[in-house]
């Protein structure tokens, strides 16, 4: 039989001939093609979630010509493996259950027993390492691991065994931390290395609804889109950026790879630095390389290799959605074209993958990292492609939003403010992104909105940009409205002064304001043309929706204009648009000289006005 660590497999009481006794499967793991074992999908294992209301289709390998018969809560069905060995039975949805169940495999010679088994929704975990980042690494986390007592949630982690061939199976390992490719009940013990954001998302759906939750982590650190997304489907499109970047690929691919000389190397180059840090006198407290690196076209990067190696495997497996948090890896030069031509077709890949068209997807959008954005650095800030993957990950929701896709989701994270790559706040950004699958995909919109408020309408009126909203919009504890900028024909954004349309006065004198409606100026802008907003990694933006009860939804970060990065005043067009180290260096450094230009302008209208009440006072004082 096939290697199954923890399965109970009993053999029936027919007796078994020598000549047919099933020879030892050496490898049932990438694609278990070959064999005479009888097997199931590691998908498959005792304390694992079935997602309800959907059918039950339950898949292995056995020899050629056996008939598999599988038993699930009173319910049955058989089918006769093909010549590869390959056998699949499908039983009829069944709704959600507590109750434990059991379900049983028999071939012709043996027998696999799956206990433990609850029926409820599962959900598919997507990204890199913030949403792989566990829960014993964020704020809070130690007092969510003291509480994660939720028997009916269970956990699996999809092992990260990289490669660009297509897989039909992953393994089921152990490692120092978590067992991988294992179904685990949730407990404090078990939650400890899981996805912080994972686990928040799955723990309020869990508690809202009394439902079995199933999570399946199939992340990975370090990882791009074009990593998530079939290898096929990347090629079949009419994109110049995706060309670029499988021809690059391709390029890197088809040089002979010796993993050894690699790390010769990559040893030489830390001696040689530690070596330089010895005689600055600093501190020499690194290890030297001591992993051997795989080619191009094994690297978790190469375009399709995540998606073969960690989706692929899990291809057939009825599952409620998916939620989503990745975007540092593709913050690089063709972020604005590339990140939004390729998400909608991983999106697309991913429904199709788990045989759902309508699958629900949640966005989280692309987290802070850097200095925060001040007055004083504003257009500095504004030099980072990490912002346009922001922009693309919004203006992909809206496009399937607007087309009328009901099970498109998305929530900012980049108001949940830390200044480098894995801020820790993870479990306010998985609560956000469960309150649209509450409202959306478990019909408690009344007691949980989530819908980020949508510009409706943008105007040019009296030298100000004038934005219609489609809900209430103001910042928290009635604070000034800040992260807005607007910018004339020269490109040259400005901080912008944002409030509320004034309509009238109340009967006490007191303005009141229409706030739907938005007026942007600046007195550095007299004829505007173009808005941005929280247009920076880790930015200033404080505009929320109105209502008290949902603070936490904020407007999204985005722009009227479509100028490209290197697009900025005072600057020829750059040969390789940004792309070298040297070219965004003269963007940050004409950037840098705006936000000079504007401290002056501040300090000569701040000294021009001080100077006049300095005089008016002083006839008073003589």
């Amino acid at each position: 039989m096939c290697l199954l660590t923890g399965l109970t497999v009993a053999l029936l009481t027919v007796p078994i001939l020598a000549k047919e006794k099933p020879e030892p499967v050496k490898d049932r793991i990438d694609a278990p093609a070959t064999g005479t074992g009888l097997c199931v999908h590691n998908a498959f294992q005792s304390n694992m979630v079935i997602q309800r209301d959907k059918p039950i289709r339950v898949w292995g390998w056995a020899k050629p010509g056996d008939v598999v018969t599988v038993s699930f809560a009173g319910k049955q069905g058989s089918a006769t493996t093909n010549k590869e060995g390959t056998w699949s039975v499908t039983l009829p949805s069944m709704p959600a259950n507590p109750a434990p169940q059991q379900m049983v495999i028999k071939g012709k010679a043996e027998a696999v027993t799956l206990d433990n088994i609850l029926l409820g929704d599962i959900w598919v975990l997507g990204g890199q390492s913030n949403m792989q980042h566990p829960l014993s690494r964020v704020e809070e986390g130690t007092v969510e691991i003291a509480s994660a007592n939720f028997p009916n949630i269970r956990l699996l982690t999809v092992p990260p065994m990289i490669g660009h061939k297509e897989k039909k199976n992953f393994q089921r390992r152990q490692n120092d931390q978590q067992p991988d490719g294992v179904w685990e009940v949730c407990s404090p013990k078990t939650v400890t290395e899981f996805s912080a954001i994972g686990y928040a998302f799955g723990r309020r759906i869990h508690i809202a609804l009394q439902i079995p939750i199933g999570l399946i982590d199939a992340s990975q650190f370090g990882t791009t889109v074009e990593a998530w997304t079939p290898l096929s489907i990347l090629r079949s499109m009419d994109s110049d950026a995706v060309r670029a970047q499988l021809a690059n690929w391709d390029k890197r691919a088809a040089v002979p790879w010796d993993a050894q000389k690699d790390l010769d190397n990559r040893i030489k180059q830390f001696n040689q630095k530690m070596a330089e840090q010895a005689k600055q006198g600093k501190p020499l407290n690194h290890k030297p390389p001591a992993d051997l690196r795989p080619a191009a076209i094994d690297n978790q990067n190469f375009p399709g290799n995540c998606y073969a190696s960690m989706i692929a495997p899990l291809a057939g497996f009825a599952v409620k959605g998916a939620i989503w948090h990745q975007g540092f890896n593709n913050s690089r030069f063709d972020a604005s074209t590339f990140y939004y031509q390729v998400f909608p077709k991983m999106i697309e890949s991913w429904r199709a993958a788990f045989n759902d068209s309508k699958m629900p997807f949640g966005i989280i959008s692309l987290c802070t990292d850097g200095t925060p954005q001040t007055l004083g650095n504003y257009d500095e800030c504004m030099m980072d492609f990490g912002i346009y993957v922001r922009e693309a990950q919004y203006k992909v929701f809206l496009d399937y939003y607007k087309a009328g896709d009901k099970n498109i989701g998305f929530a900012s994270s980049f108001d949940l403010r830390r200044a480098w790559y894995h801020p820790q706040q993870k479990l306010p950004a998985g609560e956000r992104i469960a309150r649209w699958a509450l409202a959306t995909q478990y019909g408690l919109e009344k007691f949980a909105f989530w819908k980020p408020p949508m510009i409706t309408q943008l105007e040019i009126k009296d030298g100000a940009i004038v934005l219609h909203f489609d809900s209430e919009v103001g910042s928290v504890d009635s604070q000034a409205i800040e992260g807005f900028a607007i910018a004339g024909e020269d490109k040259k954004y400005q901080p912008a002064h944002a409030e509320s349309l004034v309509t009238g006065k109340d009967p006490k004198g007191k303005p009141q304001h229409n706030r739907r409606i938005l007026v942007l100026d600046s007195p550095y802008v007299p004829k505007p043309i173009h808005f941005r907003y929280a247009w920076g990694r880790n930015p200033m933006g404080n505009l929320r929706i109105a209502n008290t009860n949902e603070k936490d939804i904020s407007f999204p970060a985005q722009r009227s204009d479509n100028w490209q990065v290197w697009e900025v005043p005072h600057l020829d067009p750059l040969a390789d648009k940004g792309e070298s180290r040297g070219s965004q260096d003269k963007i940050r450094e004409v950037l840098k000289f705006v936000d000079l230009e504007r401290r002056v302008m501040d300090a000569e209208r701040t000294l021009k006005t001080e100077k006049s009440r300095y005089e008016e006072l002083k006839k008073t004082f003589k």
